[in-house]
């Protein structure tokens, strides 16, 4: 039998340092190898170590999705000194995907690779179910608590603690990732005048008392289905790194972006119309990439049975640009049944779920035109999504479709690919990805 220990730190105390990779690239979580194996022949076993102790898998899982624990560089214990975690790790080398057949707009990837756990992740039908949808405690119905409230209002600086998750102007609190509503929280310790450097990630365990937007910290937030964030500071990472979402300052909240927005979220494009509508009797979840920011895939919409939601277009015009290009949105699609709290965050290789999704669609509007993708999450995973992803619309160049596996387009779907996808354009009213 062949074991392979995983050594693990604790992060009490510390942040998690900010992946410093761009959006339009594979966004690697820093995750690197584990200890060198001790071989024996037989079967391959992963164990988890933690100062000393063996620790259960499930709970490594959850440290990693909630932040209080992250790999250890080289298979070895580091001190959890205060100096940013990922300086002691060797980063990932960054691979391109492929492009989108007919791409014409730069699609997003923050596809993240799986830890080098030498056990194998499991097919579909290994895969553990997931729990049935809920409504998060917000509600019942078709989920009133993603559409928000409150978007038309102003935010006015300088007046919230930082203590409170500002609901009341539009955000959705995402009370599963386990920061007070927040999809994220980036405090950079390097402020210079050419960008933000040392950027961590708040955790869990750092909130005092339930409140994780520390003092001078960037927190995101979501905004409901046909909406996104509208504020992110002006003076990004010095390296490339994305960083999003209102200031606490003196205790108190305050926009970085008053120039696009005095609102907490915006609208996408009003030049089309972009929708998801789920005909199957199982949940979708989709969950888009909170970007900029901590680029987790946070962002939700939960398309129950029979349900059509909008899904943000960005104006490439209007909206964020990395270094000077536009940029698109990108969501994660999840098998069918998996819930939101399970999809709209981390995941983990052993669970076709979260970042390890199966399939990711491109979605943005630039030069007259949406441009709408649907393509695999390579190379973190080839797992085959249960259930066909058609792109459909009355004015629309080209056809698109996902079915067993395959992404087809053509007049007659005879062009097919298993994993670069492929892409329409949408030159107006309304384009919709219907799940069947």
């Amino acid at each position: 039998m062949r074991v392979t220990t995983a050594l693990l730190l604790a992060t009490a105390g510390l942040a998690v340092a900010q992946p410093h990779n761009k959006h339009q690239h594979l966004h690697n979580k820093r995750v690197p190898s584990a200890a060198a194996d001790v071989v024996v022949p037989g079967p391959t076993v992963v164990v988890y170590e933690l100062n000393g102790k063996l620790i259960s898998a499930d709970d490594v899982r959850a440290g990693i999705r909630n932040g209080s624990l992250v790999w250890a560089g080289d298979g070895e214990l580091e001190s959890a000194a205060p100096s940013p975690v990922a300086s002691s790790t060797k980063e990932p080398a960054k691979e391109t995907p492929a492009p989108v057949q007919a791409q014409a707009y730069p699609k997003s990837s923050t596809a993240r690779p799986a830890p080098s756990e030498a056990a194998p992740a499991p097919s579909s039908a290994d895969s553990p179910k997931p729990k049935p949808s809920s409504d998060s405690g917000h509600g019942s119905g078709k989920k009133s608590w993603m559409l928000g409230e409150g978007l038309g209002r102003d935010f006015p600086d300088g007046e919230i603690d930082c203590s409170h998750f500002p609901s009341e102007y539009g955000a959705i609190p995402i009370k599963w990732v386990g920061l007070g509503g927040w999809t994220g929280v980036q405090s950079p310790n390097v402020r210079a005048a050419g960008g933000f450097d040392d950027i961590m990630s708040v955790t869990t365990a750092q909130c005092k008392n339930g409140n994780c937007c520390l003092e001078g910290a960037f927190c995101s937030y979501s905004c409901p289905p046909g909406y996104q964030k509208s504020q992110w500071p002006s003076t990004q990472g010095l390296t490339g790194q994305s960083i999003g979402g209102i200031l606490c300052k003196g205790g108190k909240l305050y926009k970085t972006n008053s120039a696009l927005s005095n609102k907490l979220c915006m609208k996408g494009t009003d030049k089309v119309s972009v929708k998801v509508k789920n005909t199957m009797n199982e949940v979708a979840a989709v969950c888009r990439t909170d970007y900029p920011g901590y680029e987790a895939e946070t962002v939700p919409v939960s398309a129950g049975p029979g349900e059509e939601w909008d899904l943000t277009c960005p104006d490439a015009a209007k909206y964020y640009e990395w270094k000077g290009a536009s940029t698109s949105a990108q969501y994660y699609v999840n098998p069918k049944g998996v819930s939101i709290e399970d999809g709209c965050q981390w995941g983990s290789p052993d669970k076709p779920w979260g970042n390890y999704a199966p399939m990711n669609l491109g979605v943005g509007y630039k030069g007259g035109k949406a441009w709408l993708s649907i393509f695999q999450n390579a190379p973190t995973t080839m797992e085959k999504l249960d259930f066909t992803v058609e792109i459909v619309g009355d004015d629309i160049n080209g056809k698109c479709r996902y079915s067993n596996g395959q992404y087809c387009s053509g007049n007659d779907y005879s062009n097919c690919n298993s994993k670069e996808g492929c892409t329409v354009a949408v030159n107006s009213g309304t384009a919709t990805f219907v799940f069947s």
